[in-house]
């Protein structure tokens, strides 16, 4: 079993702070495609549509850095948490993640069908599908992997947080296929929502990491 201080080095800092930051990375530069690219509507159209066009590159290297991110944040969490509750499954779903993100950068969506035509699923449109599902699913499945051992530390708020975050973001996704008129602003909500909470882990579990490593003094004896 680790010690405290080995779970609080220098490399570990930096590979949880590459988890804490994948969110915002992610976000952050879709957000800027949407002033870049003026004929994309972010309310029909996934952000994975940004991959398509002349500036697609840049979302695929959005998907490759947000995975290469993701997996990082994974390693972290394994050194940090060996030999816890929740210390092998948590960061494999989360590299699941990581993988999954980055096939989807690999493997690009299909463009929408012209008005009239029938919609087609080429190999490679199927594989980016299935990259994103196994991203979104690995982290349902890592908020009920952490709500337990959140939970068994003591700290409900986390675990009541991870199983909401669970829950929430699947029905967002049903949700937007049903209104099919705002889907891209409902379900990439729903993306905020579960990727969001991993940046958020990965925050707490480095500040747990470091907790440990410098517990506070015991007050002097007057």
């Amino acid at each position: 079993m680790q010690t405290a201080s080995s779970q609080s080095t220098p490399l570990n800092r930096i590979l949880l702070t590459c988890g804490v930051a994948s969110t915002p990375v992610f976000y952050a530069l879709a957000a800027l495609q949407l002033v870049l690219r003026p004929g994309y509507d972010i309310r029909t159209q996934p952000i994975s549509f940004l991959a398509l066009g002349e500036l697609g590159w840049i979302q695929v290297a959005n998907f490759l850095v947000t995975g290469a991110l993701a997996l990082a944040g994974a390693l972290g969490l394994r050194r940090a948490l060996r030999g816890q509750r929740g210390g092998t499954a948590g960061p494999i779903l989360t590299g699941l993640y990581g993988i999954g993100m980055i096939g989807a950068g690999l493997f690009g969506p299909d463009p929408l069908p012209a008005p009239g035509q029938a919609p087609q699923l080429s190999a490679t449109g199927a594989v980016h599908m299935v990259a994103f599902l196994v991203s979104f699913l690995s982290l349902i499945a890592a908020c009920f992997v952490f709500a337990r051992r959140f939970s068994v530390v003591g700290k409900r708020g986390w675990a009541l947080y991870s199983m909401a975050t669970a829950l929430l973001a699947p029905v967002l996704v049903v949700v937007g296929m049903a209104v099919p008129t705002w889907a891209g602003v409902i379900v990439g909500g729903a993306g905020l929502v579960l990727f969001g909470w991993l940046s958020l882990v990965a925050l707490e579990i480095r500040g747990e990491s470091a907790a440990s490593a410098y517990p506070p003094r015991a007050p002097a004896a007057a």
